[in-house]
């Protein structure tokens, strides 16, 4: 085995095997290499429209037809990994790579240093995320040792994830559900991805785990007890309005307590003005308030709760586009569905603990059973978020997923 630095860009990692590969996809011929003679596995990096393209689509064909996986829209992609669209960029940095064999990409992954995140917690850690591979521990090796040069020249001392720019971009490797339908805000991969990052001394840094949860026809009794007792201990009232116009007002005031109430969660750094300006005008132009819940005290939000109709059987038939059919696809999603995504629940510091949860809970499911709604699947939460897992014990619910990030500390 040899590894070798070419041009300072370019990792190039030689063996010799047999390497079967077997790709398909609609509109996509097979990938097939036999090779029997030296295979290299060649690390480059993107530095052009076609390479960022090529990143973007890569999934598309190594999870071709899987009926678990749900491909991201693509220009959602292409927007979050622009640094001249993604505001986060203010105080984030990345490099991507692209894996080859016989010229055919066979991997990626992305090299992220979050400034901010440094700045708030003093470790200097890179992160990495969009790390997809073929089933081959050495292209698998030679993406990661890409991504630990790099990040070594850049000063850090570790790298973990996966991660994004920021918490609201899809996070941690799935370790246990991968006979489970993905969702829109989360990642999936196959078995083998963890089992070779473990190989290459990557270890667990936290889980997360999410629960699937009947939305009962009749609200638990301790879940009302817990917020009408809420209601009128801390004069609080939730917010009944009828169109997304109405709620826009809110939106500054929501994202302002998403910075309060994630505060201390794991790798989460403050929203920018300029990024909860382009979430606002992302979100906010369709969010419909039959699946948000707002609870405020004198006019202030302090509680919110989002979920969005479950979009990924329409994301699979889509395969990541709107246009020309996938935006039909969505929209029957929006409108006819069974099953809800929770995208995100917070709750001002100073009432976490005090029963809003329920407040919350109790409101947004009445909204889901009026529209039919029935089943949810929770957003991933923290291992260690005691309160928030055992709340679901009040609704019927099984485990569903864990995820995890992953760290390794590098020999300086």
């Amino acid at each position: 085995m040899a590894w070798r630095l070419d041009h300072e860009d370019n990792i190039k990692y030689c063996r010799l095997a047999m390497l079967s590969l077997s790709v398909k996809a609609e509109g996509i011929p097979p990938l097939l290499f036999c090779i029997l003679d030296t295979m290299e596995i060649i690390v480059r990096e993107v530095s052009s429209k076609k390479d960022f393209k090529t990143f973007i689509t890569f999934p598309n064909c190594l999870y071709a037809r899987h009926p678990y996986w749900v491909p991201p829209l693509q220009a959602d992609e292409k927007a979050t990994l622009s640094a001249n669209k993604n505001p986060a960029f203010e105080y984030c940095e990345a490099t991507y790579w692209l894996a080859y064999i016989n010229n055919q990409p066979v991997g990626r992954i992305a090299g992220i240093i979050n400034h901010a995140f440094i700045a708030k917690s003093g470790n200097q850690y890179a992160r990495f995320g969009w790390f997809d591979f073929i089933d081959d521990s050495d292209v698998c090796e030679a993406l990661l040792n890409a991504l630990e040069v790099w990040a070594l020249k850049k000063g850090m001392v570790a790298v973990q994830g996966p991660l994004g720019f920021t918490d609201f971009d899809a996070e941690g490797m799935l370790v246990d559900g991968f006979d489970k339908l993905g969702t829109m805000t989360t990642l999936y991969n196959f078995p083998y991805y963890p089992k070779y990052l473990e190989k290459f001394n990557y270890n667990k840094d936290v889980d997360w785990i999410e629960f699937e949860v009947l939305i009962p026809a009749v609200i638990p009794s301790r879940v009302v007890k817990l917020a009408d007792a809420a209601t009128a201990k801390y004069n609080l009232e939730v917010l009944k309005v009828r169109t997304s116009r109405e709620l826009l007002p809110y939106a500054s005031g929501l994202f302002g307590l998403i910075n309060q109430s994630f505060a201390n969660l794991y790798g989460v750094v403050p929203l920018s003005a300029k990024q909860i300006e382009a979430y606002t005008n992302q979100y906010f132009s369709f969010i419909s308030p039959s699946y948000v819940s707002l609870v405020l005290r004198q006019g202030s939000v302090v509680a919110f709760a989002i979920a969005i109709p479950s979009l990924s059987k329409a994301l699979q038939k889509a395969k990541g586009k709107l246009f020309p059919a996938g935006i039909f696809y969505l929209y029957h999603a929006l409108k006819r569905n069974s099953v809800a995504d929770l995208y995100l629940i917070g709750i001002h510091p100073e009432l976490q603990g005090k029963g809003v949860t329920a407040l919350l809970i109790q409101d947004l499911s009445k909204k889901l059973r009026r529209k039919n709604i029935t089943t949810a699947i929770t957003h991933p939460i923290l291992e260690n978020n005691s309160q928030m897992i055992s709340f679901w014990k009040d609704y019927e619910n099984r485990f569903y997923k864990r995820r995890r990030c992953y760290i390794k500390f590098l020999n300086m």
